[in-house]
Formats: C-alpha cells, structure tokens, sequence
C-alpha cells in the first residue's frame, strides 16, 4: 500500500473481540439481561465471562422455575430432567462433574437449593469413602447407607448433612423451609435440622392419630393430612403446626361450615398454593359417598389461610380425565374399555407445588397434565406438557425448584 505498511493478519488475529473493550458497567448491564440458564452456560464461553459472571453476579438474576422429575430408579444416569414451564422446553440437568454419588433421588428444594439422599456407599470421593466406613455395618444390600445431601446444581456444589439412621431414609418425608431448614418426617417424630442454630437433628414426637400424608409448608407452618378413619373407609382431618413449635404443637384445623369437604375426594393429596398463602388440596372426584364409588374426574380444592374458605380452584376437563382412565388409548385402538377404567381405580399421580400441579399416569403415554392456578380467582388454566423423556422408565413424580444462585451450600 503506498504511503504506507500493510496490516499483519496475524497480529489482527491476536486482538481481542471487541466485547473485551467495554467498561466492566456496561458488560454487566449486557450479561444481566440473560436468563439464569442462559448466564450459567455463557460461564462457559470464555475467561471473561466466567470472571464476570460471577457467583454474587449471578445471585442478582432472577430464579428459574422448573418442574423437577424425580426418576423412578434412582440411579438414574448422573443426570436430572426438568421442565421450564416458561419456555416450555425439557431441560437436563448433569450432576455427576460435582457430585461423587453414583445414585441419588432428589426429595426437596428451597429457593437454589435442592436436597437428595445419595448412596453413600456408592462415593467416588475417597473422603466420603472415609465418612461411611464405620457405618458400613448399619448398611445391607436391601437398605444401602443413605445420606441428605444438599446442593446447588447451577453452582455446582453440594454439602453433606449430618448422618441419619437408614429408618429415616426409607420411610420420612423430607421438606426443606426458609434458611436451610429441613425436617424429615415419619409416623411417630419428626427431625429438624437448621444451620444457624445447633447443626444437629433435633427430634420432635409426633402427636397425630395416623401417619401424615404428603406434609407441605404454608404460611410459618406445617400442613399434612392424616387418616381418622377405620381399616375399611378412610376419613381424612387436616393437621397443622407452627414452625417454631414443632414439639407439642399439632392440632386439628377444622370448622363447622366446611362440612363434608374431606368427604368428596378420593386419595387426596395436598399441596402448596401460589405465594404460601393458600393449601391445595387434589383427589379423584367420587361419584358418589358410596365406598367403591368410581371417580368422575380429579378436583383441586383451595384454602385460603388467611379466610380459612375452602373454594373450588379447579376441575380436570372430561377430555383430559378419560386418557387417564385409559380410554382414549382404548378408542385410538378401536378396543372395548378397560375394565378398571369403569371401576374408577386408576391412580393419577399428582405433584407440583406454588399454584402449578402437574398429573402422571401408566396410561398417558409420555406427557403430562398440567394445571396452574390464576390469581384472579377463576378455575385456572389446563394443558398437556409434551415429550416427557424416557418415560418408558416408570412413571414420574417430581416437584417445583426455584433454582438459582441466592443460596450455595
């Protein structure tokens, strides 16, 4: 070039992109309008990004709501499945780059932090291995040794919680409340663990007449239904107790105007309502009081704490319920009705929690229901979530998880 030197191209290759040149404000204002899904995998990209997206960065975007599947064999392959009801994609999860546990079933979550037990036998971890060598006796091939672990899948990190009996293991119901507590409930006590405090389990004698059914937390308190009926016909109560008074505080909920509320569902199930401020509650629909009465479709009843009104939240379409009961497979193949479909015995499985429930069944063949509840008021919206993968495996269960960075382990 006259006047002039040519330019080097391999010096012109050596500088930088020029996302390097901005103010570190400006980067910032840039990768803070990621989603959180989005910003984890950009970590990936370059040293940059992952200096700047950095784990107080990432605690300012907001948490990422995901159906969380629960996989019917726990060793399920170092990886969970989840549905991003948002964009309506299946998302999966690996946590076998930070998890030394071969098998492991994730039981509940907080906000960023989702609890498994984990096969502590099955450690990759030579100080695991370590921890669990004088356990090993308590431990057998039916019933291997079991720990609660708590983790952070998006941060990749997770924490052991003190050792529990394996009892505790296979019959408790774990919930995870606000500041890292977490109680693992069975028939006869409760335990409760908080960091803050002693950071031990804390026993709590349970006083109900029967084993509390699905336990959820609402509102500073625990909720569970329990059976007060007889070997024959189940009657279901509903039992609550304060957080801070998890010893001696149990006690009937009940009013005179409900009436026979607990009387018209068949199975019911309860589950957190949206913000904390309402239990839902879920069952087939009888047709009748009669005790073999057949189910007409599932119905989602809805306390409100605060009036302590029960009102009808919403009702499975006719359409939807019948590929549960197995006759629109039964249609499609041009077959006589199933005989347990008339019988009204098919289980749904239900799950979900904070206003969204989700509906499984060995009859719907890779998908699920799915209904979220309308603050306005009305009887919520109804549709199907396609593509449920591997469903060949069993049938899911699963749960909601705020994840995010606003709690590491």
């Amino acid at each position: 070039m006259p006047g002039g030197s040519c330019p080097d191209p391999a010096a012109e290759a050596q500088l930088p992109p020029p996302i390097h040149h901005l103010p570190p404000d400006a980067l910032h204002n840039v990768l803070l309008r990621l989603q959180l899904r989005d910003a984890v995998v950009c970590r990936l990209v370059s040293r940059l990004f992952h200096e700047t997206l950095s784990p107080q960065l990432l605690a300012l975007l907001p948490t990422l709501r995901l159906l969380l599947l629960r996989h019917p064999r726990p060793d399920g392959g170092g990886c969970l499945h989840a549905f991003d009801p948002a964009r309506r994609t299946w998302l999966r999860l690996p946590f076998a780059h930070f998890l030394p546990y071969q098998s492991f079933s994730p039981v509940a979550s907080s906000t960023s932090l989702l609890y498994l037990w984990v096969e502590t036998s099955s450690s990759t971890s030579p100080l695991a291995l370590q921890s669990t060598t004088t356990s090993s006796s308590a431990a057998s091939p039916a019933h291997p040794l079991k720990s609660l672990a708590v983790c952070n899948p998006f941060a990749g990190t997770y924490r052991l919680l003190p050792q529990l009996g394996s009892a505790w293991a296979r019959h408790g119901t774990v919930l995870a409340g606000p500041g890292g507590m977490v109680l693992v409930l069975t028939e006869l006590a409760a335990l409760s663990y908080t960091p803050s405090e002693s950071g031990k389990w804390m026993k709590h004698p349970l006083s109900l007449p029967s084993k509390p059914r699905s336990p959820i937390l609402a509102s500073a308190a625990v909720f569970a239904l329990c059976d007060v009926g007889t070997p024959w016909r189940s009657q279901w109560k509903l039992f609550s107790c304060p957080l801070d008074r998890l010893t001696g505080g149990w006690a009937p909920v009940e009013r005179a105007a409900w009436g026979d509320v607990f009387e018209v569902l068949k199975r019911p199930r309860l589950l957190a309502g949206a913000g904390g401020r309402r239990v839902l509650m879920v069952g087939g629909l009888r047709s009748s009081f009669a005790m073999d009465a057949p189910c007409s479709t599932v119905l989602i009843l809805r306390l409100d704490l605060a009036t302590m009104e029960w009102d009808e939240a919403g009702r499975m379409p006719p359409n939807m319920y019948r590929c549960f009961t197995g006759l629109c497979e039964a249609a499609s193949q041009g077959n006589a009705m199933p005989a347990t479909a008339g019988g009204g015995n098919n289980k749904v499985k239900v799950f979900g929690g904070d206003g969204k429930v989700w509906f499984a069944g060995k009859r719907v063949r890779g998908k699920l229901a799915m209904w979220e509840e309308d603050e306005t008021g009305s009887s919520g919206k109804w549709d199907w979530v396609d593509g449920v993968p591997g469903y060949d495996d069993g049938v899911y269960r699963g749960f909601v998880f705020d994840s995010g960075f606003t709690a590491i382990p």
